[in-house]
């Protein structure tokens, strides 16, 4: 989609109901989407992370950027993600963790990007991170500079391939819960996307479906 038009829907965007729960629940392990139901944080005391979902023009057209994490020791290795990160007692709100931290993974300064709008934070088990997500545009094409300890690759994804249905699977990945799980996922590129990443997605992709095809 033209990024010119894509803009003309952004007022749109603010105001529709973010379907949460039901959007998450679609790409859930199916481990995981029994949890979500019952799950209780009184005694959780989840950390906080932030992340930023950046629409912006490339030759014109919307895109979507994510980021490949390194390999590490650690739950998230070399998983596809947004740019985003822990918040920090300095930060002022979750937003401007998001900003700050889509800054240092992915060199985008906070002055060209407008935070649109917050949607749904999801909490993620393995880690004990509760993360708030956050809808962005830049106006002005962007070149991103990957923070080398921490993003392998960036992935800039057409707005018109993320609304597509073929991008949709099921596969099968080693998890927290199990050895092996056939789980819900987007096939990327040659990634695939799993988990609190594809849950936020999902929920990113409903909104925008029902905004440009209504």
């Amino acid at each position: 989609m033209d990024f010119q038009e894509f803009l003309q829907f952004v007022p749109k965007v603010l105001d529709v109901r973010l379907p949460a729960f039901d959007a998450h629940i679609k790409m859930a392990p199916l481990e995981r989407s029994q949890s979500l139901k019952q799950i209780d944080f009184s005694d959780k005391n989840p950390r906080v992370a932030a992340v930023m979902m950046l629409f912006y023009p490339k030759n014109e057209i919307t895109h979507l950027v994510l980021i490949v994490r390194n390999s590490y020791k650690g739950v998230h290795s070399a998983q596809i993600a947004f740019p985003g990160g822990k918040y920090e007692i300095d930060d002022k709100d979750f937003a401007y963790t998001a900003l700050r931290e889509t800054h240092e993974e992915v060199g985008i300064h906070p002055d060209k990007i407008q935070v649109l709008k917050p949607f749904t934070q999801l909490y993620i088990p393995p880690s004990n991170f509760m993360v708030y997500p956050f809808l962005g545009i830049s106006k002005e094409e962007l070149v991103f500079v990957p923070q080398l300890s921490e993003v392998a690759d960036i992935i800039e994804l057409p707005l018109s391939i993320f609304l597509s249905d073929s991008i949709v699977v099921e596969t099968k990945v080693l998890t927290s819960y199990s050895d092996e799980s056939s789980v819900p996922a987007f096939k990327i590129e040659n990634h695939i996307v799993w988990g609190a990443t594809a849950m936020m997605l999902s929920e990113l992709k409903e909104v925008l479906k029902e905004v440009l095809y209504s």
